[in-house]
């Protein structure tokens, strides 16, 4: 567990962090911290804005209805987003929701929509995802927020992805093998991960998919999990045989 403290009111900015470099903050950030956490002139926020690292600032009251930071000491250095990238199929707004903040918490770095035959839902809000990816980094203390891409088409996606990057399609039709040693083998290399719809792959899809010298099947085992259940899941073991979690001797 990294040294953060959980405990301090923590905001997302998009203005540069340095010491004494004071600015005004957005009217939902003043009313937020105002109105309901109930700060006050000189109470402390913990800020970041992926760039300046994280900065413990002073909350001054600009005028009746806006709050102003005041950067005062940095208390983390800025580290670098995650090299793992999300591939997923848009679920309905709550359970999309649910996934991106997951994935944002597992580690990915950048979340990619991808649309496919049984895609559920074909209109995908870039803003609202974004801003869920943002919620999921104030909360848990990370520091570089996930970039969302716009939406694409699977097959669009596959033309145009860089070989040097290994990606795991999450297959309900392979075989149930442990994935780790799968996953493991591609260790030190850059990865991503698909998943696909609640009504899963197309069998032309599946093909295509296995058609790249880059796409690796794996297994998530005997079960039929929810696609949100699923992107845990496909982290999980990513993170743990060849991500943030291996063990250089593992």
């Amino acid at each position: 567990m990294p040294d953060h403290d959980f405990n301090a009111p923590r905001i997302f900015v998009e203005d540069t962090l340095a010491e004494g470099g004071g600015f005004p903050l957005s009217v939902a950030h003043s009313n937020y911290l105002a109105n309901v956490l109930r700060l006050a002139d000189g109470d402390a926020v913990l800020a970041f804005n992926g760039r300046d690292g994280e900065w413990r600032c002073t909350i001054a009251r600009a005028s009746k209805k806006s709050l102003s930071l005041t950067p005062a000491e940095r208390v983390r250095a800025q580290e670098p987003a995650p090299d793992l990238h999300y591939l997923f199929a848009p679920l309905k707004a709550a359970r999309l929701d649910y996934m991106i903040q997951k994935a944002c918490e597992m580690g990915a770095g950048v979340l990619r929509p991808v649309m496919t035959q049984h895609t559920q839902n074909p209109r995908f809000n870039l803003e609202r995802a974004q801003a869920n990816a943002v919620e999921a980094a104030e909360q848990c203390g990370i520091l570089a927020v996930p970039r969302c891409a716009p939406v694409e088409k699977l097959a669009a996606v596959l033309e145009g992805w860089d070989p040097a990057r290994r990606l795991f399609f999450c297959d309900e039709r392979a075989e149930s093998a442990d994935p780790l040693p799968v996953i493991a083998a591609y260790r030190g290399e850059p990865l991503a991960v698909l998943i696909g719809p609640e009504g899963g792959f197309s069998r032309q899809e599946s093909e295509m998919l296995l058609a790249y010298d880059f796409v690796t099947a794996i297994s998530l085992g005997p079960r039929i999990l929810r696609a949100d259940t699923a992107a845990v899941a496909a982290l999980a073991v990513v993170q743990a045989a060849a991500g943030d979690w291996a063990t250089p001797s593992s």
